[in-house]
């Protein structure tokens, strides 16, 4: 059983690629912000505040439902920005528990363009409205540099991508990555 966990900061392009793997190999795709937006659109949203509150809620739903899935002893992908400070001990739990393999992939991109991409998507109006990303720019804008999104330290292969530009990343290398895993 293969767990692949695409991380790295917002704005990285890490949906994007869960969803081109999903599609090319046929697994289930576990998206964190799904979730948050599923309890948006039931519970309301309104302030930072309470959409913190819902990122809390969305992770322990996220956890239990990578749970129930590694129960079932097949491959899924799971997309998020995950920080090791919070997640190394849930997967080595989980790991002891199921053992399962992982392979991690980590998208980057440079300062710059990582903040440009931030202020285009918060204030695109296709954004879920309850991040309310677009009131809060300039407290991201300092804060969004300074998180780790390192890969997990819970062994298994780490591959990063650079997504500065997306013309240029190699897909083939990543399909080929996945596909050598299953054989």
């Amino acid at each position: 059983m293969q767990l692949i966990i695409i991380s790295g900061a917002p704005c990285t392009g890490k949906t994007t690629l869960a969803k081109k793997i999903s599609s090319k190999f046929k697994l289930p795709l576990l998206i964190k912000d799904d979730i948050k937006e599923l309890l948006f659109d039931s519970l309301g949203f309104k302030d930072r505040k309470w959409s913190q509150k819902l990122g809390i809620a969305s992770y322990q739903i996220l956890y239990k439902t990578i749970e129930l899935l590694l129960q079932t002893n097949h491959s899924f992908i799971v997309e998020t920005n995950f920080r090791p400070k919070f997640a190394d001990q849930k997967f080595k739990n989980l790991q002891d528990k199921y053992k399962f393999e992982t392979l991690q992939i980590i998208c980057e991109t440079k300062e710059k363009i990582l903040l440009e991409r931030f202020k285009k998507r918060s204030e695109s109006g296709k954004r879920h409205p309850g991040h309310v990303d677009h009131l809060n720019y300039n407290k991201f804008k300092k804060t969004l540099l300074k998180e780790e999104y390192s890969a997990l330290n819970i062994g298994g292969e780490v591959l990063k991508i650079n997504t500065t530009d997306f013309d240029q990343i190699d897909y083939n290398l990543v399909f080929e990555k996945i596909k050598n895993k299953y054989d």
